[in-house]
């Protein structure tokens, strides 16, 4: 893994378009750290032993004392038959890749020193070439802006919105004063961002599982956060056709006392009957990761049952995963755009469905109307690149809303809106080339044809 990242600080290769000059790089800057080392150790003995000290500390130790499971990006070959992070963990690592760069920069000069010195003559002038043997023997630094220009592309964000659009498109996938359920990190703080920092959709109230297995997160968020006031001036259009009264109540029909009660898992012996409304869900334990409902879906269900009575909307994000299968609700989710929405009478009759197989049921005006106001598959297609692959759920939310939506539309004789649809969600795929089961390669459709279906990605950590 170590190697792996240091690689990266000379040539990102985030679509491993280039490994033999990545590696030839990084085995250049690898051997200029180890010289640097051993100028150090002949030219000042006391401060080596400080920084030796150092680098040791953040390389050899820290790898040790991590004990890191497989990157995310490590043996892409193993898949999910080795354990792995939920992300690349290359910023444990700066520190180490930093020190080495010390090191690198000392043996650098050290080679400009020795060229130097074989420009200049025996006597020590500059041999007659008109030129100081330093001046002559500069252009070896050069080597120094490799790392810079071999990394520009990739590491520039310059002018890269998809995130930030993003955030919106999903938060406005979610009627007024809705819940939207996400399940980690890429798919909740960005939203945190939009709605604290650009004032997008503060009304929308975010329900993180890996946040409400905590006490305080549950609280908080869905028993004393106050309900901001919906702007409908700001909102889709799509949404201008009503009212939509503002609730008096918390997003969760607990008090803090009875929130804290809630254990952390709660266990199923046998399958359980859950009702809401008209939904009779059933729980399986063998559907669940620990044979039982964790606190977060506890959470999650009670919510579904308050918006029975108060008519409060609940969403689960597209990039959930089949969180919403695994607690029964497969036939009461109805597809509207980036977000599922939990509906009390079997989706399949809801009036504009489509039922697409393998995918559930569509809103078919809906999720077309926020398509077409979507700002992120622009962004994406525009900065061409996705170089973070533990958050491609992003790009592939797209993706998949494309191919279902496109579905739909061919199912009801759209063929025009249909083809359009897929268009742009084979420019997405294309732009951050991705490859994943059930999607050709990027140079050929990225998108399935109608009828076929395509996989889901794990959630959004």
């Amino acid at each position: 893994m170590w190697w792996l990242y240091f690689k990266w600080q000379w040539m990102r290769d985030a679509t491993v378009s280039r490994p033999f000059a990545q590696a030839a790089l990084a085995i250049v800057f690898l051997g200029l750290g180890l010289y640097g080392g051993v100028v150090h150790w002949r030219s000042d003995r006391r401060s080596f032993w400080f920084f030796g000290a150092l680098v040791f500390s953040v390389t050899f130790a820290l790898v040790f004392y991590m004990n890191f499971k497989y990157g995310w990006s490590q043996a892409p070959e193993l898949g999910y038959s080795v354990p792995r992070e939920v992300r690349d963990r290359d910023y444990f690592y700066i520190w180490s890749y930093s020190t080495w760069g010390v090191w690198a920069a000392l043996g650098l000069v050290a080679l400009w020193a020795a060229a130097a010195r074989s420009f200049a003559g025996r006597d020590g002038t500059d041999g007659g070439n008109g030129r100081t043997p330093w001046l002559a023997a500069s252009p070896l630094l050069l080597v120094a802006l490799v790392p810079l220009v071999a990394n520009w592309r990739q590491a520039s964000r310059a002018g890269d919105t998809a995130t930030a659009d993003f955030a919106r498109d999903l938060l406005n996938s979610v009627e007024p004063y809705g819940v939207l359920v996400t399940v980690g990190d890429n798919d909740t703080f960005p939203l945190w961002y939009a709605q604290e920092v650009e004032g997008v959709r503060r009304d929308v109230t975010i329900a993180v599982t890996s946040l409400l297995n905590t006490d305080w997160y549950a609280r908080q968020t869905l028993i004393r956060r106050p309900v901001a006031a919906y702007d409908r001036a700001r909102g889709p259009a799509v949404y201008r056709d009503r009212e939509w009264p503002r609730p008096t109540a918390p997003a969760l029909s607990m008090t803090v006392a009875q929130a804290d009660a809630i254990p952390l898992l709660v266990p199923l012996g046998e399958p359980v009957l859950f009702t809401a409304g008209s939904i009779n869900a059933v729980l399986d334990p063998q559907r669940q990761p620990y044979g039982g409902l964790e606190r977060a879906d506890v959470f999650v269900l009670q919510m579904i049952k308050d918006g029975a009575s108060t008519g409060r909307p609940v969403y689960i994000s597209m990039t959930a995963g089949d969180y919403a299968e695994r607690l029964g609700l497969g036939r009461h989710v109805l597809l509207q755009g980036l977000a599922r929405k939990v509906v009390y009478s079997p989706a399949d009759q809801a009036r504009d469905a489509v039922v697409v197989s393998g995918h559930g049921a569509v809103d078919l005006p809906r999720s077309l109307a926020l398509w077409s106001s979507y700002e992120a598959p622009p962004s994406i297609i525009r900065h061409g690149q996705w170089v973070d692959q533990p958050s491609v759920t992003v790009p592939y939310a797209y993706i998949r809303l494309g191919a279902v939506l496109g579905d739909a539309l061919f199912m009801r004789g759209d063929s025009t809106h249909g083809r359009a649809v897929l268009a742009t969600a084979s420019r997405v795929a294309n732009a951050v080339g991705l490859d994943v089961p059930g999607l050709s390669a990027p140079s050929q459709p990225a998108v399935p044809a109608p009828g076929e279906s395509i996989p889901l990605l794990p959630g959004g950590r």
